[in-house]
């Protein structure tokens, strides 16, 4: 069973009760603003979807996801951090974004009614998410040598408790977040 299946299944234990008091990782985590950062740009992915499927759109844009690649790699390089472990986190971070719109684009599928009524221009969730793409990169730099320690996978997996109860994170998203920061440690 890979890593990220089996933390998905801690995180799925330690916070899958409804109405359960906030999980605080104690000792705080070095790693919580980053996984909260990571948490927050998945929680774009019902807004993309619903603007995608509302359009007819398609959940791929390999062009965008270019585009975010690049400008995060351009400054991971600025920030004096390896580039490639950044690009290949977002790597993960997109596809579990994806793997969420594909969720909700087949939940509408089989219930129309529950296709939101609204949902905000593409362009104005993008720049939530390039916001939170610059905050992930400087968290990354910031806790640099705690991702490269032995203390990374502790510490990356009370982050992901705490925000998982904290954000009140459906299994969909549980999934989605222990998939996008499962090669956090290296």
């Amino acid at each position: 069973m890979p890593a990220w299946v089996a933390g998905t299944a801690v995180v799925v234990g330690v916070c899958g009760t409804a109405g359960a008091p906030a999980v605080r990782a104690d000792p705080e985590s070095p790693l919580l603003p980053l996984i909260d950062a990571a948490a927050q740009r998945l929680q774009t992915a019902d807004a993309v979807a619903a603007y995608k499927y509302r359009t007819g759109g398609a959940v791929d844009d390999p062009k965008r996801e270019q585009q975010v690649i690049d400008a995060v790699t351009a400054a991971a390089a600025a920030a004096h951090i390896d580039p490639g472990y950044v690009g290949s986190i977002f790597r993960n971070q997109i596809d579990a974004t994806s793997s969420v719109e594909y969720t909700r684009f087949a939940q509408w599928k089989i219930d129309p009614g529950a296709v939101p009524a609204s949902a905000p221009d593409l362009s104005e969730t993008r720049t939530t998410i390039d916001r939170l793409n610059q905050t992930m990169v400087r968290e990354m730099a910031a806790q640099w040598d705690d991702l490269h320690s032995p203390s990374c996978a502790v510490d990356r997996d009370a982050a992901l408790s705490a925000v998982t109860a904290s954000r009140a994170l459906d299994p969909v998203y549980q999934s989605a977040l222990a998939y996008a920061t499962h090669t956090y440690c290296p």
